[in-house]
């Protein structure tokens, strides 16, 4: 063997140079192994990028609004080539300052492809460079954090090819601007390329199975989200499935069934956002006996698999899969190993999801349904932009921030945002839920005016029917 090293993680995305960063903090002797670039899909191909493009959709959409802030701007238009470079370069920025934490870290980066095989005290690891040529190297701790790729539909002719059938890569970086797309799933990866290419002036459809869009998230939320997308020129399919595409030289005829009818739309591109699949393949975790469940690898909270020595986080162990889940997961598991104290189990209840849209969405924790579900008694608030000064001065009085509490002990159970910043607020309310706030501190808490923020306030007013401003 190379090498002997503390720990190795397997994959440099957002769950694995963190993990990485947070053990050599503690002193271990830690390696990264990454096959393509550091900072993983989330940086290269994912969460930074994808937020660059939707910033020049903000901007070219308020641009087009000048008029209503007193503004002129006429002959208003884009180059889709600059606005691509532009999201790619901050991707580019950010990997490479990756690079610069792991040096400033004294982490070992390996270039290459690895696979595991049985050892002791962890499996052993197996790197093929580009060379061809494969390394060896042990470890007493072992995670993997692999992460996922795009998921693709197991049927004929739903396949995407990269020209006219696309993932998030080629959606990404489009070398023109397609007229009219149609995008199957309207999850948050979905959702924000149907807004992203809207805004542009494309003709846009979503194709969602379930029976409303955004599907995770709170009805009345997904109900207001739906109502402003179709207000946009959006046409919205919900309990609809696309059944073939048949694919012509410069467009593509989408045969769609919905309520027992059939409609066949045609478009010049696809996008298909129908989630992801972990990368658990080629690496030897059959022959490791690795428990997995629903593609996903098993761990215990604390990131612990049932083979000795080798952990799990991120994509590769499971929803919700998003960066931020990631990295919590990798320091929990980092300080379980490293034998730190008072170590508690990761908690996915408290963690906050935010889709980048227009209008943006967020929320933290249980919806209405299910917390009824769930056998709590609750009371719930709701409290509209159009009462708030900062949004109607901000010429974004649409929105709807609503929480949900337990009418006996008070706990704050979840709150649902749709509106300008609402990724931005969320935070105010995971905090509460992680210092186990009840609605007598929100209430008694001081908000600033005038903000938006003032509207989570109104929201746990409304409650206890004690709103002040509508």
């Amino acid at each position: 063997m190379s090498d002997q090293f503390d720990l190795i993680v397997i994959g440099g995305g957002p769950g694995g140079y963190v993990a990485a960063i947070r053990a050599a903090q503690l002193g271990l002797k830690t390696a990264v192994v990454e096959r393509d670039k550091l900072g993983g899909i989330c940086l290269n191909w994912g969460c930074i990028p994808t937020k660059a493009l939707l910033r020049t959709a903000e901007i070219y959409h308020l641009m087009e609004r000048a008029g209503e802030f007193g503004l002129k701007a006429d002959n208003i238009s884009f180059d889709i080539a600059k606005v691509v470079d532009r999201s790619r370069k901050v991707a580019g920025r950010l990997s490479g300052g990756v690079a610069g934490l792991m040096k400033k870290n004294k982490i070992t980066v390996i270039e290459g492809f690895a696979r595991l095989e049985k050892g002791a005290p962890a499996p052993k690891v197996f790197v093929k460079g580009k060379d061809g040529k494969e390394t060896g190297y042990a470890a007493k701790h072992v995670i993997l954090a692999t992460g996922a790729r795009a998921r693709t539909v197991p049927q004929a002719g739903l396949e995407p090819d990269g020209k006219q059938v696309w993932t998030y890569r080629e959606a990404m970086v489009p070398d023109t601007m397609p007229k009219s797309i149609l995008v199957i799933g309207s999850g948050a990866i979905g959702i924000e390329f149907a807004s992203f290419y809207r805004t542009l002036g494309a003709e846009v459809t979503v194709v969602e199975m379930m029976d409303r869009v955004m599907p995770v998230e709170d009805a009345e939320i997904s109900a207001f989200a739906e109502k402003r997308f179709k207000k946009q020129g959006m046409k919205i399919m919900t309990g609809a499935q696309v059944e073939k595409l048949d694919k012509g030289a410069t467009s593509v005829k989408v045969h769609v069934k919905s309520g027992g009818e059939a409609e066949v739309i045609e478009v010049e591109r696809v996008i298909l956002a129908i989630g992801i699949a972990a990368n658990v393949e080629n690496m030897g975790l059959e022959a490791l006996g690795l428990k997995l469940e629903k593609g996903h690898v098993v761990n215990d909270g604390y990131g612990r698999t049932n083979v000795p020595g080798l952990y799990a986080i991120g994509d590769i162990a499971g929803p919700p899969w998003l960066a931020h889940k990631a990295s919590h997961e990798g320091v929990v598991c980092v300080e379980k190993l490293a034998g730190q104290k008072d170590v508690h189990p990761f908690d996915k209840s408290n963690i906050p999801g935010c889709t980048y849209c227009n209008p943006q969405v967020a929320s933290v924790g249980l919806t209405e349904a299910s917390a009824k579900d769930a056998g709590h008694d609750v009371k719930v608030g709701r409290f509209q932009f159009v009462g708030n000064g900062k949004a109607i001065a901000l010429g974004e009085d649409q929105g709807l921030v609503k929480t949900v509490f337990d009418a006996k002990t008070g706990e704050l159970l979840g709150a649902h945002m749709v509106g300008a910043e609402v990724t931005e607020l969320i935070q105010g309310y995971v905090i509460g839920r992680q210092l186990e706030t009840t609605e007598a501190e929100l209430m008694h808490t001081i908000f600033p005016h005038p903000t938006l923020s003032e509207m989570m306030h109104e929201s746990v007013l409304d409650a206890y029917g004690r709103m002040l401003h509508m």
